[in-house]
């Protein structure tokens, strides 16, 4: 029997991507769920796709960036369930622009899902997972959140501060029956690019997306599989892609120099592919 079956779970930005395949791998291995999306539409469809339907499911339209929103959730949720079981703070949004061109509505935007979502989805449902007999808490950071990048300011800012905040909970929750566990994604095959706000207006969306597909490596499917497994061995760190050991390996050795390390390596993987 799965380790998960007969569990209740809590997943946010479960419209599409990698919260769409937790839904569905959650489902599959007899979890309860309780899901969340900003998108109606991405949400049922999610619903519509679930393998199991004598499993529980119940689903949120939800922002994540809404404090008293998220809490509410919990409240219901508890009110419902009395605990949860595995909590997965996963909705995220990108946002492409250059320092000097950035729009402070764009940044607060971003914080509010990227950041505080997280810090809502922990605090409005740590007491319900400290009910449980073991309790799970997956904060999805990023591989931005190991390395700075050029347009990515905003975006690297939220996903640092979900890694310092989520390594400074898994050691306050030390000895306690709440596993912490920061997950640090690479390129994952999903549409945040598609939806991401930018400044460069010579680029179009479906531009955006193609490029991103291309560089992109992993498939959410696979990505959520890692995740999932990552909460039964109660790993508190995930990489998840080659890109992302990659990454994590040259950030340690090269700490300042990296930029130009990273630039070559990404220079030499095109060129091989091209040949």
């Amino acid at each position: 029997m799965h380790y998960l079956n007969g569990k209740i779970a809590v997943v946010t930005g479960a419209g599409s991507g990698i919260g769409r395949e937790l839904a569905l791998q959650l489902n599959r291995a007899g979890c309860r769920l309780h899901i969340s999306d900003i998108s109606a539409d991405g949400l049922a469809e999610t619903v519509d796709l679930l393998p199991r339907h004598d499993v529980p499911a119940e689903s949120r339209i939800l922002d994540v960036a809404d404090k008293a929103a998220v809490h509410a959730w919990a409240e219901r949720i508890g009110a419902i369930d009395g605990h949860v079981d595995v909590v997965i703070n996963n909705a995220g949004v990108a946002l492409m622009s250059k320092v000097e061109d950035m729009r402070y509505d764009d940044i607060e935007w971003l914080m509010g899902i990227n950041f505080w979502g997280v810090v809502y989805g922990t605090q409005a449902f740590l007491p319900l997972l400290r009910l449980a007999s073991q309790g799970h808490l997956v904060n999805i950071s990023s591989v931005f959140g190991l390395i700075g990048v050029p347009t990515q300011s905003a975006y690297n800012a939220a996903k640092f501060a979900v890694r310092g905040y989520t390594e400074a909970l898994r050691q306050e929750m030390a000895g306690s029956n709440v596993h912490v566990c920061c997950v640090h994604p690479g390129g994952i095959k999903t549409n945040i690019a598609r939806a991401a706000r930018s400044s460069d207006t010579k680029t179009s969306a479906d531009e955006r997306a193609e490029a991103f597909e291309k560089a992109a490596g992993t498939p959410a499917g696979d990505a959520a599989k890692q995740i999932i497994n990552a909460i039964e061995q109660r790993r508190p760190r995930l990489l998840i892609g080659k890109d992302a050991l990659l990454i994590s390996f040259v950030t340690r050795l090269f700490p300042v120099r990296y930029p130009r390390l990273i630039e070559l390596l990404v220079k030499a993987s095109s060129a091989l592919n091209r040949s």
